[in-house]
C-alpha cells in the first residue's frame, strides 16, 4: 500500500455520485471515477464531488468493523462462539499495530484491521480538502457554495473525531498536498480535538439552517454539525483529556449546551420509541425520516449501494436461533438478518432495564420466535404447530425464583407457560388485546427451545451454549430488516441511524453534571425516561422489529411470515408476579443522583461507584445503555469517561486481558508508520517509531 493511498491525493478513490434529480433518488444514481482533479474546477464536478462525501459515512457499517471497533471489549456486549474479532473484545496481543489477519492467525478474513478506520477517515479528509481549497472559486452561487463548504467541514470533523476518539492522536492534514508526502507530523491530542472543534463549528457556522435535499436525516445541515460539535466538545473535558483540558472545560461545555439546544429544537423526539428502529416497513418507510434522526447513513435497493457501500449491520446481532434444538427457526428473510452470534449482551445489559416500567427492554430484545419448520416426530410426546412459539427467552430478575426447579435448554422439559386460571403469559398477537392468539387456549404450553437469565439467584443464560461461549440469547432487534434478498445472503436496504436527538437529551445531560446543575440534568433525564415508560392503554406483551418488512416485498410468502413473526414478547413470563395490564408505568426521577432505581445502584455497589458526580455519571452511562445499545459508540463512550477499564472488567466475561494505561486507544497501523521518512528520505529509527505509537503497543 502506498502511504498516498490514504494521506495524499485519495480524493480520486472516492466514488463520485452524479447530481441526484430528485431527494429520494440520490443513492440510485450512476456511480463514476471517470474523471481526473481538472473536473472539480467545475461548479458539476465539485458539486459531484460533494455528494460523494456521503459513501465515505456508509463505510462504517459496511463489514465488521461496524461493532468491532465501536462496541466489543465493552459492557454491554461480548462474543458468541465466533471468533471473527476476538481481540477487539479480549485486548490480547493479537490487538496489535499489525493487522490481524489469516496469514499470521486469524480464524477467518473477517477481523476488523487497525488500519480500516485510519485509511478510510483519511480518503473522505482528502475529497474535502479539495472542496475546501476550491468553493470559493468554483461555486458562484452563495447558497450552493455554503452547503458545499458546510458539507466538507462537517465531514473533515466527523472524521477526525473518529480518529482521535479511537487512536488518541493522528496527522492533521488540512489542505491538498502537491505530490508524495512521507514526512508527516504527529498532532498532540489537544490539536486534534482543537481542529476538530474548529472544523465542526465552521460547519455549524456555515450551513443554512435545515437543509433536507437528499432527505430529512439523511442530508447533512445545521443541526447535524450542531450534534457533532457538542459531542466532540463534551470528549475535550472529558476524563481521557484531563492531563490538559482543564483552561476549555467552563467555555466548552457552555458552547456545547447551547450546540445540544439548537439540535433538539430542530429534532423532536418521536413518541413510541418502537418507531426508532422496529416499525421498519422497507426502503424509505416513514421511521427513516422521523423528526429525532439527525444524522444517517443512506442505503437503498439499488445496487450502487452493495457491497463496500452496504449495510451489513443485520448479521450482527441475532443469536444462533436455525441450531436451537435442530432448527425449528430456518434463516431466512423472515426472521431479518443472519444468525452470526457477534454480540452477544451481558448480564450488564438485561440487568440494568427496569423489566417492570421500562418499555425499551421489551421494544429492543426480540424473545420470541416461532416455528416455520416442522421437527416434530411420530413418537414425540409434546408436539406444536407451525406458527405456535419455538424459541423464548425469559427475562426475569436475579430474585425471582419462579423457575428455580425447572429445566431449560433445547427440547427440555419446560415450565408451564399459563397457570390454571389461564393468565400466564397473556399472549397476544394483536396490538391491544391480551388473548387473539391461535395458541392461547393451551394451558401447560411445550415450547421446544427456552432459555432464562436466572434460576436460583444465579446468572444461567451461558449455560445454554455450544463450546466454548453462550450462542443462545435473546438478542437487539435495532438492524433486523426483511426487505432484503429472500435468502438474506445480502445487504439491507434501511438506512443506518448515527446520531438522533434521543442521544443529545444525555450528552446535555451529561454537560450539566460536569457544571454541577443535576437538576437541569434530571430534567433532561426525565424527558427521555417519559418516552420510555409504558402508556396508559399499551399492551406490553406485544412486539415487533424490522422483520415485518418482508410483507412487503414481492411474492412475499405471508404464510412463512405468520409462522415466524408472531408480534409477541415474553413479558408476563419474564415477571409472573404480574397481572395483565394496560396502565402507565412511571420512571421518572424524583432526587439526583442522590436516590436511583435499584437496577443502577446495583450496577453502582458492583463496580464501587460513590460521590455525587461519579454516581451521576455512572447513572448516565447505564441510561445510554439502556437507550442507545447496539447503536455504533459504546467503546468511544467508556474511552473518553476513562470508564472502559472499570465497566469492562466488571461486565464483560471476556475482556481479560484489557490494561489501564493501553486499551483506551488503539495502536496506531504500523502499515502507515512504516512508509514514514524523516526530511532528508531516510527511514525513521526504531525511537522514532516508537515515538508514534500509543502506550503498550
Amino acid at each position: 500500500m502506498k502511504l498516498n493511498k490514504y494521506l495524499v491525493g485519495a480524493a480520486m478513490a472516492c466514488a463520485v455520485i452524479s447530481m441526484p434529480s430528485c431527494a429520494e433518488s440520490f443513492l440510485d444514481e450512476e456511480q463514476t471515477t471517470a474523471y481526473d482533479t481538472d473536473y472539480f474546477n467545475t461548479p458539476e464536478g465539485l458539486e459531484k464531488l460533494v455528494i460523494s462525501l456521503y459513501g465515505n459515512i456508509r463505510w462504517h457499517f459496511g463489514y465488521e468493523w461496524a461493532y468491532g471497533i465501536t462496541m466489543y471489549g465493552t459492557d454491554e456486549f461480548t462474543m458468541g462462539n465466533d471468533n471473527t474479532s476476538q481481540p477487539w473484545n479480549e485486548y490480547n496481543n493479537n490487538l496489535s499495530p499489525l493487522n490481524y489477519t489469516k496469514e499470521v492467525g486469524a480464524p477467518n478474513a473477517n477481523c476488523p484491521t487497525v488500519d480500516g478506520l485510519w485509511n478510510e477517515m483519511y480518503y473522505g479528509i482528502a475529497s474535502c480538502n479539495i472542496i475546501i481549497a476550491k468553493a470559493n472559486d468554483v461555486f458562484k452561487d452563495e447558497a450552493t457554495r455554503r452547503w458545499a463548504l458546510g458539507s466538507a467541514y462537517f465531514l473533515r470533523g466527523y472524521n477526525y473525531y473518529r480518529l482521535v476518539a479511537q487512536y488518541g492522536h493522528c496527522v492533521l492534514q488540512t489542505s491538498v498536498p502537491e505530490g508524495v508526502i512521507r514526512n508527516f507530523d504527529d498532532a498532540t491530542p489537544e490539536e486534534c480535538w482543537a481542529q476538530v472543534i474548529s472544523d465542526l463549528r465552521t460547519a455549524y457556522e456555515t450551513f443554512q439552517g435545515e437543509d433536507d435535499r437528499f432527505g430529512k436525516g439523511i442530508t447533512w445541515c445545521k443541526s447535524t454539525a450542531a450534534h457533532w460539535l457538542a459531542k466532540a466538545l463534551l470528549f475535550r473535558v472529558s476524563e481521557r483529556n484531563d492531563s490538559w483540558n482543564a483552561k476549555y472545560k467552563e467555555a466548552d461545555i457552555e458552547e456545547a449546551i447551547k450546540a445540544c439546544d439548537y439540535a433538539i429544537a430542530q429534532h423532536p423526539l418521536v413518541d413510541n420509541y418502537s418507531d426508532l428502529y422496529a416499525n421498519y416497513t422497507g426502503v424509505d418507510c416513514p421511521i427513516e425520516s422521523t423528526s429525532e434522526i439527525i444524522m444517517a447513513s443512506p442505503s437503498n435497493a439499488n445496487s450502487n449501494t452493495k457491497g463496500r457501500y452496504g449495510n451489513r449491520t443485520l448479521y450482527y446481532f441475532h443469536s444462533q436461533f436455525s441450531n436451537y434444538g435442530g432448527g425449528w427457526v430456518a434463516r431466512g428473510y423472515v426472521t431479518g438478518g443472519k444468525d452470526f452470534q457477534r454480540c452477544v449482551p451481558t448480564e450488564y445489559a438485561y440487568g440494568v432495564y427496569d423489566h417492570v416500567a421500562d418499555a425499551r427492554l421489551w421494544k429492543t430484545f426480540r424473545t420470541v420466535m416461532g416455528a416455520n419448520t416442522n421437527k416434530n416426530v411420530a413418537d414425540q410426546p409434546q408436539q406444536i404447530a407451525l406458527g405456535d412459539p419455538a424459541i423464548i427467552f425469559i427475562l426475569n430478575k436475579k430474585n425471582d425464583h419462579t423457575y428455580d426447579n425447572y429445566t431449560f435448554g433445547a427440547q427440555q422439559q419446560n415450565p408451564t407457560f399459563r397457570d390454571d386460571a389461564g393468565r400466564l403469559p397473556a399472549w397476544g398477537k394483536g396490538e391491544n388485546t391480551p388473548t387473539d392468539g391461535h395458541f392461547t387456549e393451551q394451558k401447560n404450553q411445550w415450547v421446544p427451545v427456552a432459555g432464562i437469565l436466572y434460576q436460583n439467584g444465579e446468572w444461567v443464560r451461558d449455560n445454554f451454549k455450544s463450546t466454548p461461549r453462550c450462542n443462545m440469547y435473546a438478542h437487539i432487534n435495532k438492524t433486523t430488516s426483511g426487505d432484503g434478498p429472500k435468502d438474506q445472503a445480502d445487504d439491507s436496504y434501511r438506512d443506518v441511524t448515527m446520531s438522533r436527538s434521543g442521544e443529545t437529551y444525555l450528552m446535555r445531560a451529561e454537560l450539566k453534571v460536569r457544571k454541577g446543575d443535576y437538576a437541569g440534568a434530571m430534567e433532561d433525564i426525565n424527558v427521555i425516561r417519559k418516552r420510555a415508560s409504558w402508556k396508559e392503554g399499551e399492551n406490553r406483551s406485544y412486539y415487533i422489529d424490522g422483520s415485518e418488512a418482508a410483507r412487503t416485498q414481492p411474492g412475499a410468502n405471508v404464510e412463512k411470515l405468520d409462522q415466524t413473526l408472531l408480534n409477541i414478547n415474553t413479558y408476563y413470563l419474564s415477571n409472573p408476579e404480574l397481572d395483565w395490564t394496560t396502565a402507565a408505568s412511571d420512571l421518572q426521577l424524583k432526587s439526583f443522583p442522590n436516590d436511583l432505581p435499584e437496577e443502577d445502584e446495583a450496577v453502582l455497589a458492583k463496580i464501587g461507584v460513590s460521590g455525587q458526580y461519579e454516581r451521576a455519571l455512572h447513572f448516565i452511562l447505564n441510561e445510554r445503555t439502556r437507550e442507545l445499545i447496539g447503536e455504533w459508540q459504546r467503546w468511544e463512550t467508556l474511552s473518553r469517561t476513562n470508564t472502559l477499564i472499570l465497566r469492562a472488567k466488571a461486565f464483560n466475561p471476556d475482556a481479560t486481558q484489557i490494561q489501564a494505561g493501553k486499551s483506551e486507544l488503539r495502536p496506531i497501523p504500523q502499515t502507515f508508520i512504516d512508509q514514514l521518512r524523516n526530511n532528508d528520505g531516510s527511514n525513521l529509527t526504531p525511537a522514532q517509531q516508537d515515538a508514534w505509537q500509543n502506550p503498550g503497543y
